[in-house]
This record gives C-alpha cells, structure tokens and sequence, in this order.
C-alpha cells in the first residue's frame, strides 16, 4: 500500500514536472505581440503570461529548478517503488537472486519513460503547438514558484553567469535575443491595427519577411510563358522580337529551351549599326546566363542577382529549363504589380467578376494562378502535383481540360471557360453560397480577395524580360521565340 502511494506522489510529481516544462516552452516561443492583444481585452492570465516574459531569464531559472527538483524526487520514490512491487511476482517466476536486481532495472527504466512522456514530451509538444493558451495557464504557477525560490535562483544564475564569464563569453538575457519572422510578422499585423504603421507599411512588411518561404520555382515565369531566341538569331531578329513584344531581355538557347547559353540585351542589340544587324550574330552579343535550381530561396536569389544581372534561368531537377525568374518578380512578390506607361493592358489571374443568381461571389481566374493565390479568396488547395489552378483542374479531371468542364471541390465551382495549348487558360470561379460552412465572410459576398497580390507568372511579369504579358485578346505564347513569330514555342511545339 504504501508503495501505492508513493507511485501516485511520483505521479503528481511528473504532472508538476510538466508544468514547469510547459512553462519554459511557451513562455520562449510565445508571439508578445498576441499576448499583449490579450491584455488589452483584460485577459488576467495574458497578463500573467506577460509579466512573466518581461522577466523570462528568471522565470525560465526558475522552471528549470523545478524541472531538476520534480526529477531528482521521482526518482526517489518511484525506482524503489516500483521495484519492490516487481521484485516478488519475478521471484515467484523462478529468477530467484536475480529478481531484485531485475526489479530495479525495469523500476528504472519503467520511471524514465514515465517521467520524459507526461512530464516532458507532452507538455513540451503542448506549449509549442499552442504557446499562447498555455502560456496563460501556467504561468501564474510558474511565477509563484520563482518568488518563492527567489534568493536560490538568483544564487544559481550568479554563479552560472561566473562561470559563463570565466570562460569569454558574456550572458544574455533571453527577451533581448532576436525576435522570430513571425513574431515580427505579427508585430507588423498588430502596429497596423493599433494605427502606429500605416495597412500599405505593415503589408510590405509582412511581405519582405516571407521572401524567405518563396523559392526561385514559386516567383519564375513558366517556360511556356517565355520569349527566347536560338543561338543562330541575327542582331536584327532581337530588335525585331522586342518591337513585337515590348521585351528588352531574351535568353538564347541551342537546339531547345533547355539549353540556354546566354541572355541578349535590347541595349547591346541597338548598339550595332543598323546596315550590320541582319549579318551580326547574336552569340556575339549575349553574356553569360546565370542558372539556378528551382528550390534556390528569393532572398538567396536575390543576392546571386548582382551588378547587371537581373535574369535567372531556372532549372528543374532534371536538368531542364523550368522558366526564368526576373528581379522585378521578386520586387513585384513584395510591393505588388509594377507598371509603367509601356507595359501593354493585361487580363489579371484573379479577378472579381460579380455574383451569381444565388449570391456566389464570382472570380474570373487565369490557370497561372497560384495556389496560394486562391487562398487568399479562401479557396484553400490541398498539397498535390500542382502549383496552378490550371494543374489543380487537371488533376481533378484525370485528363486535359476541355471548353465547358466543372470540377466542384469544398463547395467551389471552378469551369473552364477557354482550355488551350492542353491546359485550362481561363476559368469562372463560383464561392460557396453564402451561409454554407465552406462560406468564408471576408470579402463582397464572403471571400477577401487576395490584397496587392499580383497574378500570374508570365501575365504580369514586368515587359522588359524575355516574358510575354496576356493581352485582353488573348495573346500568344512564346516559350521559343523563333524569331520574332511570337506563336511558336522553342521545343518544336506550336504556340496558341
């Protein structure tokens, strides 16, 4: 009986153990800004939490004794508990002298296992996935625990940091350590709310800090977007293709696009004198081509783009040519569409369209839309072989998409509207009717459009870089660019 008792102390003991482990990790991984929202609406535990972060390196001490103390204590009463519990049914099965010390084995591993489940892995997993709750929740204990400890822990800390100087090094205090992209994400959302930035200031914030999520495959231009020249272009065939399409850069390719070797400049192409440009070859003009893999990330991207280097071609992971990635479409992923007064007028991937008979919000989409694109109008896509609504299509109807297909998914009605080139160009989207559970109230009729997000690789990718924007008659596609018939495609395969 008494070693009963002495199990379910051990138990209690862990649950306290858990405590101070959720505490430790919750208090260090909490987003303030969202904390200090909770206090503003007179949450007490909010601020609780909150009086804790501003003296974390104390409290974080103080969880840590208790972690130690909790532990060293259920050792001392679990392990021999449950090895007098164990030891006589294993003499009853015959091991004999052997039985106390296999008792005491398994009393020592059976505690461990107990201990790291319920008082460390639970409640650390628990304060990660939901800091702020838990936060909340314990940290009044927590707080409690450090006063009452308070000369210990300062002793403690003195003699840690003696010893941390000793060895060169200076200690920190955990509040002044760097905040994480997502707390200064939020922060941004939150100086935004409160009016100290202005909604344009905290968007680009928020933008800035993401380039790290975007890789160079996520912001390119598809191939089948792109304008390029072959190798035996002339001069004249680069002058001609930019008054066709109003690019000023082309990469130039041997045999098919997957092979470029150099990217020609408008600027180095009207430097030659007019009677030599039909004889001039453009090899004589390009520069060296810079080449990444698709999975390189924007900011990394954008450090390779130095100098005059503003093109990247970027390459799949089979050695092909996905499409190129230009420096405006980075800038364009954080301030939005960049236009100027050359840029020719251009259809968008999403675009509000009104609403039907039964009050569905209706988009005009471009198949190049983006997933993460339709998020923003709440139309959320499942993780698949697809980046585009086009492929989303495709993948839905296990075949290429013709004029007049539905595809329905989570209450949205998506219908090709015009299938070309094997893929579904433009398409109707229909929301779910409004009260429905998919109903998503954010925006006219119940969907937010997506703020400041531009559309579309290759419709809207800045007019000066080898990429084709989609004109309101529909336009042509130039993964090739033969010179300069803007309708036939690089791999042999004719343009729409």
């Amino acid at each position: 009986m008494t070693e009963v008792l002495l199990l379910l102390l051990a138990l209690a003991l862990a649950l306290a153990c858990g405590v101070f482990v959720a505490a430790e990790f919750s208090l260090t991984t909490v987003e303030r800004a969202e904390l200090e929202e909770a206090v503003e609406r007179g949450d007490r535990g909010a601020a609780s939490a909150m009086t804790a972060v501003r003296s974390l390196t104390f409290q974080l001490s103080g969880a840590q004794l208790g972690i130690t103390v909790t532990g060293l204590v259920i050792g001392m009463l679990a392990e021999p508990s449950v090895a007098r519990l164990l030891s006589g049914p294993l003499r009853d099965a015959g091991l004999g002298g052997s039985a106390d010390g296999l008792a005491l084995v398994l009393g020592t591993v059976l505690t461990t296992v107990v201990l790291m489940v319920v008082g460390e892995l639970i409640p650390k997993n628990w304060a990660i996935s939901r800091a702020v709750p838990v936060a909340r929740a314990v940290a009044t204990p927590q707080r409690v625990f450090s006063a009452a400890f308070k000369p210990l822990i300062g002793h403690l800390n003195s003699a840690a940091n003696h010893i941390v100087r000793r060895l060169g090094m200076e200690p920190a205090e955990e509040l002044a350590s760097v905040r994480s992209r997502q707390e200064l994400q939020s922060l941004a959302r939150h100086s935004a709310k409160e009016g100290a930035l202005s909604p344009g200031t905290a968007d680009l914030v928020v933008r800035t800090l993401s380039l790290v999520d975007l890789t160079a495959q996520s912001v390119m231009t598809p191939r089948v977007h792109v304008t390029a020249l072959p190798e035996d272009a002339s001069t004249r065939d680069v002058t001609d293709t930019t008054r066709a399409t109003g690019l000023s850069r082309f990469p130039v390719y041997r045999d098919t696009l997957d092979t470029v070797i150099g990217i020609v400049h408008i600027k180095d192409a009207l430097a030659v004198a007019p009677e030599r440009r039909d004889v001039y070859p453009v090899t004589a003009l390009m520069r060296e081509p810079l080449l990444v893999p698709g999975s390189l990330t924007v900011d990394r991207l954008l450090d390779r783009m130095s100098g005059d280097r503003t093109m990247a071609v970027v390459i799949d992971e089979y050695g092909g040519t996905a499409g190129v990635a230009t420096l405006e479409d980075i800038v364009e992923e954080v301030v939005g569409e960049v236009r100027d007064e050359h840029d020719p007028q251009e259809t968008a991937d999403l675009a509000f369209a009104g609403h039907d008979a039964a009050g569905r919000v209706l988009y005009d989409a471009d198949g190049a839309a983006r997933t993460d694109q339709l998020a923003g109008i709440g139309l959320r896509v499942t993780h698949g072989p697809y980046e585009t609504l086009a492929g989303v299509v495709a993948e839905r109807l296990g075949r290429i998409p013709r004029d007049g297909d539905v595809v329905e998914m989570d209450g949205w009605r998506l219908e090709v509207t015009e299938a070309a080139g094997h893929r579904a160009s433009r398409l109707r989207l229909a929301a779910p009717a409004p009260g429905t559970a998919d109903d998503d109230p954010q925006h006219e009729g119940g969907h937010r459009f997506p703020r400041g997000h531009r559309s579309g690789r290759g419709h809207d990718t800045g007019g000066e870089h080898g990429l084709r924007r989609h004109r309101p008659d529909g336009g042509h596609r130039a993964d090739g660019g033969h010179r300069p018939d803007p309708g036939h495609r690089a791999d042999g395969e004719d343009g729409r």
